[in-house]
């Protein structure tokens, strides 16, 4: 049953006139019953009516891209990728089946992208492309799957870009997920067939999916092929210690690297979450007078455009955002079919470069 504006108005006790003049900003209101408006227009989930809109469930041209930092360049490669594919590449500057792509930045805030999403509702968008590790949140996961839902019926075509399916929607038009856990075991197993025994690892923040697909992927590659010091308990402990969180940022790698060192003076090769963090790492192991990969062995996911220009050049794992970005925009745009169950995984590729080499020995 669709809300209308006299429902908002009963819910918070004023005339639909006030709400009205809530909506539009158009005419000085009281602040305590703004805050009344506003929280009944969130509780009934209202949606308002757009300038071109007069059927409750028709669409407009406007299209939304998430992205948890438009700056870093895993979100801005395929944001801009995707949005290349909504906008058309016609350049004709006139108004046909053009879509306009929005890119809403988050800050990886759960709280903005659950605004940004209804802001995108009532806007009747056409579609959203969410990017990048979802929250491992219970609470923030049930409140995206409502709010997806409602997005989904209102006709708007959801697409996730490097982020699992969210447990039991279908409100999803299709989910594009990064091999996160292969790509991170192949990147152990490539440091362990060198010869590395004791590998740090720097990870990101605790809650999101990425960090936890990555981090399993190289503890499944230890386990495998690393002879455990002791008993399997020892050999867990073991991995804990050599593992610091933190964000996805060059400083969180630096920190997080010397800390190791403090830690495991022996390491003999530490693996970032991913390259801005393989950076900071970097910056960390030549501040204490070690050489990379002489020293120590630096490695790094992701393979963003300046990690092929790092001295010496970062071993990681390549992840194809600019085709997965375009792919989710054509999804979203439907001109291409969604894939069997609307989940693709996408492969992830070792690119073995100069900064990983076998420890030195004596």
């Amino acid at each position: 049953m669709t809300v209308t504006l006299s429902d908002v108005a009963a819910r918070a006790r004023v005339s639909p006139a006030t709400v009205s003049r809530v909506l539009n900003g158009n005419y000085p209101v009281a602040a305590a019953t703004r805050e009344r408006v506003l929280r009944a227009v969130d509780e009934l989930d209202y949606v308002l009516n757009g300038p071109a809109s007069s059927l409750a469930a028709a669409t407009s041209d406007l299209v939304g891209i998430l992205v948890n930092d438009i700056a870093d360049p895993f979100f801005g490669i395929m944001a801009g990728a995707a949005q290349t594919e909504i906008s058309g590449q016609e350049g004709t500057g006139r108004a046909g089946g053009e879509k306009l792509a929005v890119v809403c930045n988050t800050g990886g805030s759960p709280e903005r992208e659950l605004t940004y999403l209804t802001l995108l509702q009532r806007q009747r968008a056409a579609a959203v492309v969410l990017t990048g590790g979802a929250l491992e949140d219970p609470e923030h996961i049930a409140a995206m799957d409502t709010k997806l839902a409602k997005l989904a019926d209102a006709g708007t075509r959801v697409v996730l870009c490097g982020r699992p399916p969210l447990p039991g929607s279908d409100a999803i038009v299709a989910s594009l997920a990064f091999d996160n856990r292969g790509g991170g075991r192949r990147l152990t197993e490539h440091l362990i067939a060198l010869g590395h025994r004791r590998i740090g690892y720097v990870a990101g923040p605790v809650e999101r999916t990425t960090t936890r697909h990555r981090l399993e992927g190289h503890r499944a590659a230890l386990a495998a092929g690393v002879t455990p010091r002791g008993s399997g308990q020892e050999r867990g402990d073991d991995q804990e210690s050599l593992t610091v969180h933190g964000p996805y940022t060059r400083r969180s790698g630096y920190e997080a690297t010397l800390e190791l060192l403090r830690r495991a003076p022996d390491l003999t090769a530490v693996v970032a979450a991913n390259d801005t963090v393989a950076l900071g790492a970097c910056a960390a192991v030549r501040e204490r007078g070690l050489r990379i990969p002489q020293d120590i062995s630096v490695a790094g996911f992701d393979d963003l455009p300046f990690s092929v220009d790092a001295v010496p050049a970062l071993t990681t794992v390549r992840l194809p955002l600019f085709e997965a970005g375009a792919r989710a925009g054509r999804l979203a745009m439907g001109t291409e079919t969604p894939p069997p169950g609307g989940i693709a995984t996408i492969a992830a590729e070792l690119m073995a470069r100069a900064s990983t080499a076998p420890p030195r020995t004596g």
